[in-house]
């Protein structure tokens, strides 16, 4: 079923664009006949048990995003691959793999869904500890309200910090910015308060 707000966008793209966007629509409808068509993140996505895949229209280029594109990779013989690759960037009718392959990419994302099958995501590599500099902890222990908010604040908190003032290029910026982190500090603000919410 397609969706209106889907067709507004496609009759707004550029001329380049629309001919890329309507035969990905056209396959991705091929590939699962009860594919849904929404609008996320202000372009078209097309959905079956979840997300398959989002495309969008740039100024001089078109892009399709297959959700789980690393796992359809594994499952692709070489030249679907290629094709998978070509969809991130394409200019014209011309770049798109032909509509086999296309509704063989997408019918493997539609069984992948089918399936409940998720991307596991590498888990973040362990932050180092932070290393307070000597001249911080020196100027901490003169400022008993900054010292005790900074011993409060988590590691990311505390790294931002020490981020900032050891990244000074000058000795005068360092001590510019240290005064400006201490009051901050002593006010329980962490680097970036002016944008937490």
């Amino acid at each position: 079923m397609t969706n209106s707000k889907v067709d507004a966008y496609l009759e707004k793209a550029a001329p380049f664009a629309r001919p890329v966007l309507e035969r990905l629509r056209e396959a991705a409808h091929a590939a699962c006949p009860d594919v849904e068509e929404t609008i996320k993140w202000g372009v078209p996505h097309y959905e079956h048990k979840g997300v398959l895949f989002g495309t969008a229209a740039f100024k001089q280029h078109t892009r399709c995003v297959i959700w789980k594109s690393s796992l359809i990779k594994k499952e692709l013989g070489a030249t679907d691959q290629k094709a998978l690759a070509q969809l991130f960037k394409m200019t014209t009718e011309a770049d798109l793999p032909n509509r086999a392959t296309l509704i063989r990419i997408m019918k493997t994302a539609v069984r992948l869904n089918d399936e409940g099958v998720k991307v596991v995501k590498p888990k973040a590599a362990a932050k180092a500890p932070v290393v307070v500099p000597s001249f911080l902890k020196t100027a901490l222990a003169k400022a008993p309200k900054a010292k005790a908010a900074f011993d409060e604040f988590s590691p990311s908190h505390k790294r931002e910090y020490v981020d900032w003032l050891t990244e000074a290029k000058t000795d005068e910026t360092r001590t510019r910015r240290l005064a400006t982190a201490l009051e901050q500090m002593a006010a329980g603000k962490s680097r970036h308060w002016k944008y937490q919410r």
